[in-house]
């Protein structure tokens, strides 16, 4: 991933890192009638240094693509970001990232330039999106000025919608990764987090296929409609 980057600084800003422009990188994708079983689906994770996205910092990130119901290990990606300022103490034990490892890291700004760039605009899927989503979002406009919205949807929401008679014991991850028998190869790493993550959407990805969701936009629907059930069920 890091030679990845490097080829990648030196054919967009001619070997020269910290020239940007916002405005040319790829525009954000809404959901419509894009076919789930053709359109690319982006699976990502962040570690951060605690759990307050006004106070605390993105360390990490992980993700990966979902085409055509596969995912595609080689079109993955996973960094550190090169932040040696931070206080990691009380986040440390959690996410095993040290300070070495954040000296070692890549540049913020080009890394989420990368991230920008690999992710294209498509939808992007996350457990507990808001967490992330926020994070992301207040970390891209903070180191690039970047303020485009994505579309994001959560597999927290995806899962129960798509099968609301689990009992999975709990509404983690790891719940549901054991009510599937998928095994998390390590937990509270970012690109370990984002595959068992992508793993699971392909479960809800084949259902919704049987239940005849077919498009981006009927998938979007199909969570629109589980929340409102939930908001009903609370009152």
């Amino acid at each position: 991933m890091l030679e990845q980057i490097k080829q990648w600084i030196e054919q967009r800003w001619g070997g020269k890192i910290g020239s940007h422009d916002p405005d040319n990188l790829p525009h954000p994708k809404s959901p419509g009638e894009q076919l789930l079983s053709d359109c690319r689906l982006i699976v990502l994770d962040l570690e951060t240094t605690g759990l307050n996205p006004s106070r605390d910092e993105v360390i990490a990130i992980g993700a990966v693509a979902i085409r055509g119901g596969i995912i595609h290990l080689s079109d993955q990606f996973d960094l550190i970001l090169r932040r040696p300022e931070l206080d990691i103490r009380e986040t440390v034990l959690i996410h095993g990232i040290g300070p070495e490892a954040l000296t070692q890291g890549q540049e913020t700004e080009d890394a989420l330039l990368y991230l920008l760039e690999w992710m294209n605009g498509d939808p992007i899927l996350a457990y507990n999106s808001a967490f992330d989503q926020k994070f992301l979002e207040r970390t891209l406009r903070a180191q690039i000025g970047y303020t485009l919205s994505h579309a994001w949807m959560d597999v927290a929401d995806l899962m129960p919608a798509f099968f609301p008679n689990a009992r999975t014991g709990g509404k983690g991850l790891d719940h549901w990764a054991d009510y599937f028998g998928l095994e998390v190869t390590e937990r509270h790493h970012a690109a370990s987090d984002a595959l068992a993550t992508a793993e699971l959407t392909l479960v809800a990805l084949n259902k919704a296929r049987k239940e005849g969701v077919k498009t981006l936009k009927g998938l979007h629907d199909k969570l629109h409609y589980h929340r409102r059930l939930q908001s009903m069920h609370r009152f």
